[in-house]
């Protein structure tokens, strides 16, 4: 006998499994068949999820998952606190607060299917780059990129200076992305003040290569002399920077490849990279 569409304890399996088949690529027809429901009550299910049909496939872990939206209805449907939930799906509570807002149905209900269904059409849905097809815009961030302004003040300034437009209230990280794709100007030209001119992957470090993609003329390890390589020959010096406790003192060393004579250079007041160089050139021409 097939199951109604009543309330029963395993009403939310039910559910589950028929748009796992949905979204498998099966048919309304042979999915109630499958988990026993008559095929109005499949056909009501499918209509309040949306009608969204789509092939549903593992994405990023930071993302919300179907069963992730189950919780939240269910806890839901419980009286349970958001942050309760959030902590039991291993989310932040904000965004369990974001997700009942943006996929929630017009009437108010969260109904775990159709945020699955709205955030999978929100995630593929092809947006234009605002940067890409408006001139006027591409000419203005270019004319302050000129000035060495930072992406950060240009997405202030632009809304400061054209409270109106909101189509020109672009974040900074959107204009480093326009500069990164050449769309407002060649990366050769104008470059963002941090002298990169590639998009770095999230992540800790970054690999050798892109590292070497600055506007600097620093050069690789890889390439000084095959003498300094052998250490036959006395006059190559390498640097290095030791900092100490909370970072509120720095030496700077010079060490000779091959006598291993070193030099020890204090550095007052600001330690940063470029000091460093500074220091270290300092003290080689003064030997």
């Amino acid at each position: 006998m097939s199951h109604t569409c009543r309330h029963n304890p395993e009403a939310t399996h039910t559910k589950r499994r028929y748009f796992e088949l949905i979204r498998g690529g099966a048919s309304g027809t042979a999915a109630s068949q499958r988990v026993g429901v008559s095929l109005s009550c499949g056909s009501l299910w499918f209509i309040d999820a949306g009608s969204v049909t789509f092939i549903d496939k593992p994405i990023n872990s930071r993302y919300l998952t179907q069963d992730d939206r189950i919780e939240i209805a269910d806890g839901l449907a419980a009286g349970e606190p958001v942050k309760s939930i959030a902590a039991r799906i291993g989310k932040s509570y904000q965004t369990v607060y974001r997700e009942i807002a943006r996929n929630g149905k017009p009437d108010g209900r969260y109904q775990p299917w159709h945020a699955h269904g709205q955030a999978h059409l929100r995630r593929r849905r092809p947006r234009p780059r605002r940067v890409s097809g408006d001139e006027q815009l591409r000419a203005a961030i270019a004319g302050q990129l000129a000035k060495h302004w930072s992406p950060a003040q240009i997405s202030r300034w632009l809304r400061r200076r054209w409270p109106k437009r909101t189509d020109w209230h672009l974040c900074h990280e959107t204009i480093y992305e326009a500069v990164y794709r050449g769309l407002v100007v060649a990366p050769s030209q104008q470059t963002p003040r941090t002298g990169r001119y590639y998009q770095r992957t999230r992540g800790r470090g970054r690999t050798r290569e892109g590292a070497l993609k600055q506007c600097t003329s620093l050069k690789s390890i890889h390439v000084q002399p095959a003498v300094a390589e052998a250490r036959s020959q006395v006059g190559h010096w390498e640097g290095d920077l030791l900092v100490g406790a909370f970072q509120r003192s720095a030496v700077a060393t010079l060490v000779d490849r091959k006598t291993r004579h070193t030099l020890l250079v204090a550095i007052h007041g600001r330690h940063s990279v470029d000091q460093h160089r500074i220091m270290l050139v300092d003290g080689h021409r003064n030997m």
